[in-house]
């Protein structure tokens, strides 16, 4: 018998108890809100495994949907950065065609914050009247004033953000060693799938050590810092392997699933710009793990005295935590980080 397909849901105990009490009579919509890492999408394929396919067959239907297979689990997400009216559209005319199967047809749209204000106001009838059989699932991290009005006509679930025991305790219950695990689990950031490849990334902890390393092999010199910014630029771009791994697997099975049907759609223009977006947010999750790191690096002395540090490191920690935002050139941004961390933490405290 297939698990349960809740199971995959780490750290939701009240949203997955909702879920399971809707789906014995879903309503037309449900907004899932939530920070990214939380687990929207997984229960977001756990749910629809409960509504759609042949009631009697629901092992099918949860195999399917763990895998986004099933022909009545429709999914749609941004091929760019905002959810646009063309693909409104798209959705209008998938909400409107009938299950494929005898059950319930699924839509999900992953990052609904992202819709435009145009794309919104086109999905508002359709979300909230659609045909009986049709229910959507709308992933967002938050709720822009535009789209005010189809969460309130929605069922909203929250997600908060998952904590770091909970990741851990997943983990460790999976077989992985209850040192790795905590350690993926606190370079996560409460990310539930960066928890995940972390602990098959062997290269891990030589990263973490080499921020946390990093003021001491800093001085006041520029060549110093550029030494330093090499080898942590090689480890992260090294870093990037466990993903793209992944990344392949996800390739192999579009070209299984398409090769089998004789189709090429849409489908894989959302996975490749998702693959985009996934390793842009991964390499930003590495340099917000680095800056995390030398925070905790400098917190701890600052605790137990163990060295002479100025407190003026912390801010600028948060000022290279602001100019990520910004997109900056790596290389000048990390000289520049290395360079400004060296002068103030040698100065006097």
């Amino acid at each position: 018998m297939t698990a349960d397909a809740f199971d995959a849901v780490i750290g939701q105990e009240a949203a997955v108890n909702r879920l399971r009490a809707a789906s014995v009579a879903p309503v037309h919509a449900y907004v899932f809100l939530g920070p990214r890492g939380a687990g929207k999408r997984r229960a977001a394929r756990a749910f629809a495994a409960e509504l759609v396919g042949d009631p009697v067959d629901r092992d099918r239907a949860r195999r399917l949907c763990a895998t986004e297979e099933h022909p009545d689990l429709v999914i749609f997400e941004p091929e760019g950065t905002s959810f646009r009216a063309e693909e409104a559209d798209a959705v209008i005319v998938e909400g409107s065609r009938s299950p494929a199967e005898n059950g319930n047809k699924v839509i999900l749209i992953d990052r609904f914050h992202d819709a435009t204000p145009e794309a919104a106001a086109k999905l508002l009838k359709p979300i909230e009247e659609p045909p009986a059989r049709t229910k959507f699932v709308l992933l967002a991290e938050d709720v822009p004033p535009e789209h005010v009005t189809i969460a309130s006509r929605s069922t909203v679930i929250d997600f908060p953000a998952v904590t770091t025991e909970a990741i851990e305790r997943a983990l460790v219950s999976r077989g992985v060693d209850p040192d790795r695990a905590h350690g993926a689990a606190v370079g996560s950031g409460g990310d539930v799938g960066r928890a995940e490849l972390l602990v098959v990334d062997d290269d891990f902890a030589a990263r973490r050590d080499l921020w946390f390393t990093a003021p001491d092999r800093l001085d006041r010199s520029g060549h110093s810092a550029a030494t330093v910014a090499r080898e942590i630029r090689a480890a992260i771009d090294a870093a990037q392997a466990p993903l793209d791994q992944r990344h392949v697997e996800e390739q192999s099975t579009m070209d299984e699933v398409e090769a089998a049907t004789g189709t090429r759609g849409s489908g894989r223009r959302a996975m490749e710009a998702r693959h985009r977006r996934e390793a842009r947010l991964h390499r930003n999750d590495e340099w917000r793990m680095g800056l995390a790191t030398l925070s905790q690096r400098y917190r701890r002395e600052v605790v137990d005295g163990s060295a002479r540090r100025s407190l003026d490191v912390f801010g600028v920690i948060t000022d290279a935590s602001e100019a990520l935002i910004r997109n900056p050139n790596e290389d000048l941004w990390l000289h520049a980080l290395l360079v400004r961390l060296a002068r103030t933490s040698n100065s006097p405290g």
